[in-house]
């Protein structure tokens, strides 16, 4: 892994190429480096024989004290081979993760409900959620709509996401766009400093890249 500090003037800046596993470590997952689509990566999936819907499956990065700042990265999400009918190829990126990790708050994609024949799955496409209390299905359940929404998604193909997090305020921005996918402004873990985790959810093969951390 190439590591490049810019400086102090842009912050505390790192990006990882993510062209080698020095200095990651693991829970719950198998990650590797890997060629997808023609970009050298990370790929990042579930254990074999590895079963039930725990949602602490991070790769973390050397980012220790990570509170406000901005998250830039290139991910890809697909359901892998003999994934569950609801699998969706959960992708996404963790901040703010516990020393345990099992705690942390997380955007993440469900790329193939991007383009699906049907409006309501659409809506689900991009989601936050606050681990390990609040979870997507209690999240849907108490607040319906507020923690999610709708973008354009196709499995498996490299897709850019920034998150910009202020304090107890949140945005995730997709394909570079200017205006964000997904406003949370209240994080339910509070604002506090934590580790930056690359995320994948069940049934999923994951695939990461550049990923660049800016702390304030």
């Amino acid at each position: 892994m190439r590591l490049l500090l810019l400086s102090a003037a842009a912050c505390a800046a790192q990006t990882f190429l993510l062209d080698s596993m020095e200095g990651l470590s693991t829970r719950r997952v198998v990650a590797v480096v890997a060629e997808h689509k023609g970009k050298k990566g990370v790929r990042v999936t579930e254990p074999p024989g590895q079963t039930g819907e725990n949602e602490d499956r991070v790769v973390l990065l050397p980012v220790k004290d990570f509170e406000s700042g901005v998250i830039e990265a290139e991910i890809s999400g697909e359901p892998g081979p003999g994934a569950a009918g609801g699998a969706r190829g959960f992708v996404g990126i963790a901040f703010r993760v516990s020393d345990t990790p099992n705690t942390f708050d997380a955007f993440y994609l469900r790329p193939t409900n991007g383009r699906a024949d049907d409006q309501v799955r659409r809506n689900h496409s991009a989601q936050y959620i606050s681990h390990p209390q609040y979870t997507w299905s209690l999240l849907r359940e108490k607040e319906p709509k507020k923690y999610e929404s709708y973008v354009d998604l196709q499995p498996g193909e490299w897709t850019r996401v920034r998150i910009e997090v202020d304090g107890v305020k949140a945005k995730l921005f997709v394909h570079g766009a200017s205006q964000p996918t997904l406003i949370v402004n209240d994080l339910k873990q509070g604002a506090w400093k934590g580790q930056v985790g690359l995320w994948i959810g069940p049934g999923t093969i994951g695939h990461f890249r550049n990923v660049k951390v800016t702390k304030k």
